[in-house]
């Protein structure tokens, strides 16, 4: 194994998770989860994300999903399984990501060398990521590689993505940020969600963002008063989970050998600037805070 460049796995995680993530924001999905059966947006992205866990309960759903107000997890979460079990959404969920890859990236970048070189690298950096303690990626593990290289490469995305999402959780729990304080510190920082979206999205009331903003500001890591800024412990904390999750995630990309992660990103940044171009990614992703 290379030794990488100082956050080269953070670099190409950012590049390549967008191309796995733009789909929750696709009207592809909401099309082929309607074709299914299930057309409320909630109970389609839980029952996307989750599916490959099996037909679980709404506990392990808000577990897996962290961030979520297990209340409006328990709205969805067993019934959805009732309207479409979970091989009936994973086919759905592909059937969306290969047309709305095709949608974004256009046929010939679907079909380039191009692309089937980043499903290689992506998919051999997937060799080195481990199941342990990570439910969400080792479920998706389970799954079968699509043949086609987009697909390959989005299944492949979405491994790196929760393998390095369960690292995360890992790192706001070692941190003592529950939930919601993870959110709050997050858009504290400037590089988070917007407030009503979170509050839409999650299901969090203001008063449970209020509360969480106090109990910041108990342990001295949000500044006083009105404002949403961290105090330096807060900043430094943030870094900290920031860091954390790098170490817990870099084995993938060392394996992949820092030749094969700066080609990666190059690939990922290239799909990446032809996805915009098309109107993908908007500011708000799957991330968990």
């Amino acid at each position: 194994m290379d030794t990488l460049p100082a956050r080269a796995e953070r670099r190409c995680h950012n590049a390549v998770n967008p191309l796995h993530s733009c789909l929750f924001f696709s009207p592809d999905l909401g099309a082929e989860m309607g074709k299914i059966g299930i057309e409320d947006p909630a109970a389609a992205y839980f029952a996307t994300r989750a599916a490959a866990l099996g037909a679980v309960g709404a506990g392990a759903v808000a577990a897996a999903f962290y961030n979520f107000n297990p209340v409006l997890v328990a709205r969805h979460v067993p019934a959805v399984w009732e309207t479409a079990g979970p091989e009936v959404v994973l086919g759905a969920r592909l059937r969306a990501a290969d047309t709305t890859l095709r949608r974004l990236l256009g046929e010939e970048a679907v079909a380039s060398e191009e692309m089937a070189e980043a499903a290689r690298l992506a998919l051999r950096a997937t060799e080195a990521c481990t199941p342990h303690a990570r439910p969400l990626y080792a479920a998706h593990a389970d799954l079968p590689v699509p043949e086609e290289p987009h697909l390959a490469f989005w299944h492949a995305a979405t491994l790196l993505r929760e393998h390095r999402g369960d690292a995360h959780l890992a790192a706001l729990l070692t941190a003592g940020l529950d939930p919601l304080e993870s959110l709050v510190s997050h858009t504290a920082t400037g590089k988070g969600m917007a407030i009503g979206w979170i509050l839409s999205s999650r299901g969090w009331r203001r008063t449970d963002w209020e509360a969480a903003c106090g109990r910041l500001r108990e342990r001295g890591l949000l500044e006083a008063g009105g404002e949403l800024a961290l105090t330096e412990a807060g900043t430094a904390l943030r870094a900290e989970v920031e860091e954390a999750t790098d170490r817990m995630d870099v084995a993938p990309y060392a394996h992949l050998g820092a030749d094969g992660v700066e080609r990666l990103t190059e690939l990922a940044r290239g799909f990446l600037f032809t996805a915009a171009a098309a109107g993908a990614f908007p500011a708000a992703a799957t991330g968990r805070g």
